[in-house]
């Protein structure tokens, strides 16, 4: 049935005022009988007359009137039509479903429809779907970022209730309608953008560019072609940042100053940063290549922030082990190179120098925790065993955190306990360590860097003196404001580093001899028997170590495998897959064995003795978690692999975890992250 359009409002009172009038003069006519009959009946019969006049205009006049209104209103409605029809901004009109059912010529330009089209607003954006659409429950606006074809543009949608269009008009009734159109409009932003994408490619960035082995490439050549050599660096490194319309500074002989505009940082990470490839081929007959670290701190609030952000990036990349770069912005860093192993110092001086630290701040504390990383093995304890020695040589009160004893470390540990000569609060647990922490303790952290993966974490925040002693490459994840840090990743082991800090503590320092063999084992499980990053000073720790009573046999006894842990370990090494020809991928199912993370570890290690084989990986499932140990010899970082997962370690010794994963599925993750990698060349 088709619907009335009634009037309201000035123009309903208008016509009808005749009629109001009328019925005032009836009451006047009442009063007028009971003045004189004869004046009431003549105005009567005016009445009459009148009513039939008035009532014969109203509805003669009333269709004209009506008719001269829709008149107007159409010559109106056309002229705001054509207007909007013409309007530059793209608009259109859709129904409650997303049904376009009105475009304008701005519109039609830019979805190439011709005018007409009514079909789903979805057909033409396929991002803006119907659930995202206005909608009766209360939305009555939505706005949304809208990439089309190249161009880049805002969408607002509004909600248009036709009831409150009737509402708004004077002439209307708007009883009868009910429902919502929405009103479309695109807003080209893609100017706005390009200006903003220069504006932000042009701002600056700020680099640091350090020599990582300056003494010792100088060292490998002839004194009469060292300066040559160090021209030829500066003539690389100034040469290469000149050509990204850079400035290069030398600050001092091993390090420069590098400002850069963003664009040219984002240049250096499609080529991922190819000078740390281009300097080691500067040879004028030296026998060690020269390499560089590289740190750039960028998208800071001011240049100053740039600044701090490039020192930490270069501290990142030294603590890594060099010949790597590292872009720091404020909410990620990303790591470049780092493929080549750092070479062993020769020197013991920073070694002396951090153990004098050590002296001095454990002097001035009443109280030393000791702790390791989570699931400690046993480099960890170990070296928490070296830092009680020198706490308790030094006079100082001295505990270490161990909440679960392995059976990795079960040998170990059954030293102490059972041993009359130490406290029986010399091993305490996480609240027990909580419970004593004091403004006036200083906590040790050994053998891991990374405060999510402690022993405790929470002690981290109970102590205000913090030390660090760890050989594993840093990654984003670092303990802060810590009182002294000795991260040293060309080190093989943590218990090598305490070992030479010994030595520096205290003048013969006497060390017993369970102190001794826990320490030895560190090096020997850490090194794989001493074939893994074992350098000219691991030899010289594990000889200091043997003059205070290490024994090999004793420690070989301490940890010989039983005939179940030692098949398990063939039963992985036998079921390994070869992937990609070069990566050796296996699970270890030591389901009912005390350690399986640990036989998982082993098995890594022997499948890199199959001939070919650059990296291998070994899967276990422990705890509900899937934990990886990684290994390689020297052509594979397994390190940023196993970052690239949420783990980290060193280039050869590597290892992650993974939850809420099963085994087949992490072995699918592995394998992409291999092929994505090495797509990328990045192993």
């Amino acid at each position: 049935m088709k619907k009335r359009i009634r009037l309201k409002g000035r123009i309903k009172n208008y016509i009808q005022f005749g009629i109001y009038l009328g019925i005032l003069l009836c009451v006047v006519d009442v009063a007028m009988f009971l003045i004189d009959i004869r004046a009431g009946l003549l105005l009567v019969g005016f009445l009459l007359f009148y009513f039939a006049i008035t009532l014969s205009l109203y509805f003669y006049n009333k269709p004209i009137i009506m008719n001269e209104l829709v008149s107007f209103a159409t010559e109106y409605g056309q002229i705001q039509k054509k207007l909007l029809r013409d309007m530059d901004l793209p608009y259109a009109l859709l129904d409650d479903s997303g049904k376009v059912i009105w475009t304008n010529l701005a519109f039609e330009a830019v979805v190439h429809q011709p005018r007409g089209y009514n079909k789903s607003v979805t057909s033409l954006f396929p991002t803006i779907t119907r659930e995202r659409l206005p909608d009766e429950n209360g939305v009555d606006e939505a706005q949304y970022d809208l990439e089309y074809e190249e161009n880049e543009y805002v969408v607002k949608l509004k909600k248009i209730s036709l009831k409150e269009m009737a509402e708004n008009s004077d002439m209307i009734d708007a009883r009868d309608y009910n429902g919502f159109l929405i009103a479309l409009y695109l807003y080209d932003e893609t100017a706005l953008h390009i200006a903003l994408q220069e504006v932000d490619d042009q701002s600056l960035a700020v680099g640091m560019i350090y020599l990582d082995n300056y003494e010792e490439a100088l060292e490998s050549v002839e004194e009469v072609r060292r300066s040559l050599l160090i021209a030829l660096v500066d003539r690389k490194v100034n040469k290469y940042i000149s050509a990204l319309d850079g400035i290069c500074k030398k600050l001092e002989k091993d390090k420069y100053l590098v400002i850069l505009r963003k664009k040219a940082i984002a240049q250096l990470q499609e080529v991922r940063f190819d000078l740390l490839e281009e300097v080691k081929t500067v040879n004028i007959g030296n026998e060690m290549a020269v390499t560089i670290s590289i740190g750039v701190g960028m998208d800071g609030l001011t240049y100053a922030q740039n600044y701090e952000f490039a020192r930490n990036a270069i501290d990142l990349a030294l603590g890594r082990g060099g010949d790597q770069a590292v872009v720091k912005a404020p909410e990620s860093v990303t790591y470049y190179g780092g493929k080549s192993q750092q070479v062993e110092k020769n020197t013991r001086v920073k070694a002396r120098v951090k153990a004098h630290a050590l002296r001095e701040i454990i002097t001035t504390k009443d109280q030393v925790l000791v702790m390791g990383h989570r699931m400690p093995d046993v480099d960890s304890f170990g070296a928490a065993v070296g830092i009680y020695r020198i706490a308790q040589t030094l006079g100082r009160k001295a505990h270490i955190v161990l909440n679960d004893v392995s059976p990795a470390i079960q040998p170990m540990v059954d030293l102490f306990r059972a041993n009359p000569e130490y406290e029986e609060d010399m091993i305490i647990n996480n609240q027990t360590a909580i419970d004593a922490a004091s403004s006036n303790t200083v906590l040790v952290v050994v053998d891991v860097n990374k405060p999510s993966i402690t022993e405790c974490p929470d002690l981290l925040r109970f102590c205000k003196s913090v030390v660090v002693l760890d050989h594993h490459r840093q990654g984003t994840e670092t303990i802060e404001n810590a009182t002294l840090s000795y991260v040293e990743p060309y080190a093989s082991s943590a218990c090598e580093m305490v070992s030479e800090i010994l030595q520096y503590t205290y003048d013969n320092i006497k060390i017993h001899t369970e102190e001794a063999d826990c320490m030895y084992s560190g090096i020997m499980i850490d090194t794989n028997n001493f074939v893994t990053k074992t350098g000219v000073r691991t030899f010289e720790a594990a000889a200091f170590l043997r003059r205070n009573g290490a024994d090999v046999t004793r420690v070989r006894k301490l940890f010989r495998q039983d005939a179940l842990e030692y098949k398990a370990k063939a039963d992985a090494v036998s079921q390994a897959e070869i992937y990609k020809q070069y990566f050796a991928i296996s699970i270890c199912t030591a389901e009912d064995l005390p350690s399986p993370t640990i036989i998982g570890a082993q098995a890594a290690n022997e499948l890199l003795n199959i001939k070919g084989i650059k990296a291998s990986f070994v899967l276990t499932d422990y705890q509900g978690k899937i934990y990886i140990s990684a290994r390689s010899i020297d052509e594979v970082n397994v390190q940023v692999l196993m970052e690239r997962m949420g783990g980290g370690g060193h280039m050869s010794t590597a290892a992650c975890q993974m939850a809420g994963v099963g085994i087949i599925e992490a072995i699918g993750v592995l394998k992409q992250t291999i092929d994505t990698m090495l797509e990328n060349h990045e192993i």
